[in-house]
This record gives structure tokens, sequence and C-alpha cells, in this order.
């Protein structure tokens, strides 16, 4: 192989990229927050003892998850604005498709944490006379969240990597600025590492707290 690498072309594109990576970041904290909220709400109706609010919850978590991410975006994307004739802005666009993505894997999560939660301390709050939402709100959210955190942050992770995917639906985020410049360089190497590199490096230290809170779990269920 005699390609060499060369990366000096980039020295005067690093604002562009700078640009697509606070697109990418916008992207990704947004859907997060939608999804964390959202995915909570959701667990709660596909939990429901009525069968007219489980049905479409499930329904829903079981579109999200059964078709590509790829997909969901192109169709949020081409598809809404044709069907109510109503413009919306991309980055608000990117957000909504990549945060109900997230919320029905986010939910199956929370779920996993709620069905976790001890029956005795659902029986003391009934014991005390809380309401649902009280029960709810100051019991079940935080011993759930705290047993789905690993899960979350790992989907959080990949919500980061699938922010990506609007590229192909012409967002300037990192990997469409990446992708003009290796067409306008002949540098698709170099300019495809640098990228893989900073969503790395934007990953790992996600990842590695995700073991680090894993491990003191598995602690504290030892004790």
């Amino acid at each position: 192989m005699n390609y060499q690498f060369d990366f000096r072309f980039l020295e005067g594109s690093f604002g562009a990229l700078l640009a697509g990576l606070k697109v990418s970041i916008v992207l990704a904290v947004a859907s997060n927050i939608m999804g964390l909220t959202l995915g909570f709400l959701l667990c709660l109706l596909v939990m429901s003892r009525w069968t007219f609010v489980r049905w479409p919850a499930q329904l829903f978590i079981e579109f999200f998850r059964c078709t590509p991410a790829l997909l969901q975006i192109v169709w949020f994307f081409y598809c809404i604005p044709m069907m109510v004739n109503v413009f919306v802005d991309p980055i608000v666009m990117g957000v909504l498709a990549l945060g109900l993505n997230l919320t029905a894997f986010n939910a199956e999560a929370y779920r996993a944490g709620v069905q976790a939660v001890p029956k005795e301390h659902l029986d003391a709050c009934v014991a005390l006379g809380l309401k649902p939402w009280q029960r709810t709100l100051y019991v079940v959210l935080p011993q759930a969240l705290r047993s789905a955190m690993p899960v979350l942050m790992t989907n959080g992770i990949g919500s980061l990597q699938q922010s990506a995917l609007v590229a192909i639906v012409a967002v300037a985020d990192l990997m469409y600025v990446a992708k003009s410049l290796a067409t306008q360089a002949y540098r698709p190497l170099e300019t495809y590492t640098l990228v893989a590199l900073i969503y790395f490096a934007l990953s790992l230290p996600i990842a590695r707290l995700v073991h680090v809170i894993e491990r003191r779990q598995e602690l504290a269920h030892q004790r």
C-alpha cells in the first residue's frame, strides 16, 4: 500500500468540523433529554392495567425497535412534511426522530428497573397512604432510574452515534461536514479517521462511567 496519510489539508477546516460537532452534540443531548423523560412516561403506559392504554404504547415501542433508525429519520424528514404540509427546522426534526427512537429503547430499560423495585416498598407506600403519583415520583422513579442507569447511558452513547445518520438528509452535523470535506479534497481516509476518533473520544468516557456504575451495583448486590 503506497497511500501516504496527510492530515495537513484539514488545518483550514477545523472551524467547519467544530460547527458540525456542535450540531451533533445538540442532537445527542436534546434527544437524550427527550428519551429519558418520555421513556419513563411510556414505560408507565406499557405497564398500565388498561389494555387500550397498554397496546398502543407497546406498538409504539415495537415500531421503533423493529425498524431501522435510518428509515425512521428519512420518514420523519420527508413523509411528515408531505402529510401535514408544514416545514419543520431540520435540527428539530432530527431531535424528534432520534428522541422518539431513544424513547422506545429507554422505556424497556425503565420497565426492567420498575419491575426490580421490591414489592415490600410498594406495600409500604400503600401503608403510608401515598397517592399513586407520589409513589411513582418518590419511590418507583428513583429506584428504577438507579437500576436502569447503565442501560440508559449505553443507549445515550448509541444516540450520539446514530446522530450521524442525519447526514443522509443534509443536516450539517459532524458526519455531513466530514463527507463534504472528503469529497472536496479526495482524502476520505484522513477525514473519516479523524471523525471516528472524535466520536470515540466523546463516547469512551461515558462507556467507562457505565462500567464503573455497573461495578458499583454488583458490589452493592453482593453485600
